[in-house]
């Protein structure tokens, strides 16, 4: 009984402390897991949004999906990455950015790899630069395979001078990515003439098949994604606050330029912006595109002016694409006020409207048609507005489209081109929408209706045999000129039944000229 109950108690004790060692390797294996998830992640410290390389793989697996769907999951992908260049003949190295579709893809921060991935197996491989020992004096330690391996969550890691090699031992179909970019007319490069010539045209898919299959999934955003470009317009708009808060008459456009570019670095760790700000005072604001090398933000704010900023940052290469108008002194002028609540309007009914199975083309004449309401009640125009829209008298005012996709890209891929999608209008206007689609959920876009005064398209409308000359009050429309233009902007999610705004930035006229007056937002 005695040598019975010493067993039992040797027993319990064992048990004991076998239980009190696997709770402690429970504690070291989760203490392991969170460590190697804070690896596999971006983030710039602090309270910065970690993002994880889930984001990425979980592409990958969607790509492979989507491939084996459509009956192309016989091969094998491979990718080029970005080239890390130098400014012209010098050794001057621009700050690299990856490109698009291989970020989309493996989220890789650095220049000059590539990658592959088995629509087979679903086994992703990445291949960086050999470098040499020099390397670790002037850039720093050199990663190892299995280090890059365990930070991007790839099954395997290669050199880069490998890659060729590796593709020629393939024994199946290799595909590229080719295809034409709607938005620039550009043509992706695939693999390079030279070593796409080296793999033999028998073993190379050249089609736009692996284009289409990317691209259409970049148009419809997973939830990873969402997060990441709602942090991008959270940052980017309370960046825009700060600017609001603190513009003055006498201040210079490029000032504003730059305390957006600090505030979104300083407080929100994007180095980047998502494009060149656009920080137009005046009649600036009725050049779309102000702000480039030639218009450097470079004029000074006057007392009275309407400054246009379209600004916004990116996050792990990830777009916010915000504009806000303002009165430089504080407070709107009768005219402004009246601009600018019509583009408000439009802007309003557009978010109101926005739905999946939408056409982005009914939703550009809704808010057109607001813009000319607006008009008209202001006393610029006369006449009918249902035939003013058939004559596109509303492109003399917002010669633009109304936004956008939004993503990796700020005018985001998959607009045109993609099969069974809606060819471009060749109505003015229209035309230079970026997309004729129906909305799906999952679409990320931009709403950003504008109105502008922009001399070349008023003096067309105006000169002697004009077809639509008779719809303009023509001493209201001239004294206007020098108001440039009003464009609101917010970044959106089409949901399941409507949209949601990542955008919080005062709108209302009142809420403007609040925060301007030193008001607390939001």
């Amino acid at each position: 009984m005695l040598a019975r109950a010493r067993v039992a108690a040797s027993s319990s004790a064992s048990a004991r402390r076998r239980g009190a060692s696997t709770k402690a390797e429970r504690r070291r294996d989760a203490c392991v897991m969170r460590a190697e998830s804070a690896r596999a992640t971006f983030e710039r410290g602090q309270d910065t949004l970690r993002v994880s390389y889930e984001l990425h793989r979980e592409n990958r697996a969607r790509a492979v999906e989507a491939m084996r769907a459509r009956g192309d999951g016989d091969g094998v992908v491979a990718m080029t990455g970005g080239r890390q260049t130098r400014r012209y003949s010098t050794d001057n190295e621009p700050l690299f950015r990856q490109e698009s579709y291989f970020h989309w893809m493996f989220g890789v921060l650095e220049g000059d790899c590539h990658g592959a991935l088995d629509a087979r197996t679903g086994k992703s491989t990445l291949f960086v630069p050999r470098l040499p020992e020099e390397y670790a004096i002037w850039m720093g330690a050199i990663e190892t395979r299995e280090s890059y391996a365990e930070r991007y969550l790839v099954d395997e890691v290669m050199y880069a001078d490998e890659f060729e090699g590796y593709l020629k031992a393939l024994d199946t179909k290799i595909y590229v990515l080719k295809g034409v970019n709607s938005d620039s007319g550009d043509v992706t490069d695939g693999l390079g003439a030279e070593l796409e010539a080296a793999l033999g045209a028998t073993k190379i898919d050249a089609t736009d098949a692996l284009f289409n299959v990317i691209t259409e999934l970049r148009t419809v955003k997973t939830a990873r994604e969402q997060e990441v470009l709602k942090y991008a317009s959270k940052i980017s708009s309370m960046a825009h606050v700060e600017v609001i808060r603190s513009l003055k008459p006498g201040m210079m456009e490029y000032q504003l330029e730059s305390l957006f570019k600090h505030t979104c670095y300083s407080r929100g760790g994007m180095r980047n912006e998502s494009y060149t700000s656009i920080c137009a005072a005046g009649k600036n604001g009725a050049t779309l595109h102000y702000g480039h090398a030639g218009a450097p933000n470079s004029a000074q704010i006057k007392e009275g002016d309407l400054v246009l900023m379209d600004m916004g940052a990116e996050y792990h290469c990830y777009a916010a694409d915000i504009t806000t108008t303002v009165p430089a002194g504080g407070k709107f002028t009768p005219d402004a006020k009246i601009i600018y609540e019509g583009v408000l309007a439009a802007h309003q009914a557009v978010l109101k409207a926005l739905k999946p199975g939408c056409a982005w083309l009914d939703l550009q004449r809704l808010a057109e048609t607001h813009i000319l309401r607006a008009l008209v009640d202001g006393g610029f125009l006369v006449g009918d507005i249902d035939e003013m829209m058939a004559k596109r008298v509303s492109a003399t005012f917002m010669p633009h489209g109304l936004g956008h996709h939004l993503g990796v890209d700020t005018h985001d891929v998959g607009g045109y081109g993609l099969p069974g999608t809606p060819a471009r209008s060749t109505e003015p206007g229209l035309k230079n929408c970026r997309t004729a689609s129906l909305m799906k959920e999952g679409n990320v876009m931009t709403i950003e209706p504008g109105c502008y005064f922009i001399d070349v398209l008023l003096d067309r409308a105006l000169a002697d045999g004009s077809d639509i000359k008779q719809y303009f009050v023509a001493d209201r429309v001239n004294a206007c000129r020098s108001m440039g233009g009003v464009r609101l902007e917010d970044n959106v999610v089409v949901t399941a039944d409507g949209c949601q705004s990542w955008t919080s930035v005062p709108r209302t006229v009142a809420e403007v000229e609040a925060v301007m007056a030193g008001a607390s937002w939001p």
